[in-house]
């Protein structure tokens, strides 16, 4: 799994003009799976997500979670995570998840979230969707099990 995980003061989600999903202060995260990707890599994410301390605390050090700030999460599926751009000047999706399985761990990702006590909305998986956000720093961090 891959996960982008970016720090926002707002983030949505749109399709076709309709407001899907949106929230404040929290994380917006686009998540991409692959075939090999299960519980291992979604309890790894989960507990490293709901623990990363960016937030600014009184002395203005990073040193919050997502909890200590009651922030929230917009949680996107995103296969283009997994864009194989080594050849020629059109990107390969091959190595991104069936759809099938790749929404079956999207969802249980973030279930795992929620079981953590964050409160997580999604896009709408598979949609061609708009996404609007304010990132705030900016911090973006990128998670990627196979680098763990």
């Amino acid at each position: 799994m891959k996960v982008i995980l970016q720090r926002v003061n707002r983030a949505s989600v749109k399709i076709d003009d309709n407001l899907i999903s949106s929230i404040n202060k929290g994380y917006l995260l686009l998540v991409g799976v692959l075939d090999t990707d299960g519980l291992e890599e979604i309890e790894y994410l989960a507990n490293k997500i709901s623990k990363t301390r960016i937030f600014e605390d009184e002395n203005s050090k990073m040193n919050l979670d997502i909890q200590s700030v009651n922030g929230k999460i917009l949680s996107v599926s995103q296969f283009t995570l997994f864009a194989d751009t080594k050849k020629g000047n059109r990107p390969s999706f091959a190595k991104a998840g069936e759809p099938e399985h790749a929404k079956l761990i999207y969802d249980q990702f973030n279930q795992a979230l929620r079981d953590r006590g964050i409160d997580v909305k999604t896009g709408q998986f598979g949609a061609d969707m708009q996404i609007s956000l304010e990132n705030d720093g900016p911090v973006t961090l990128i998670y990627d099990t196979d680098q763990k």
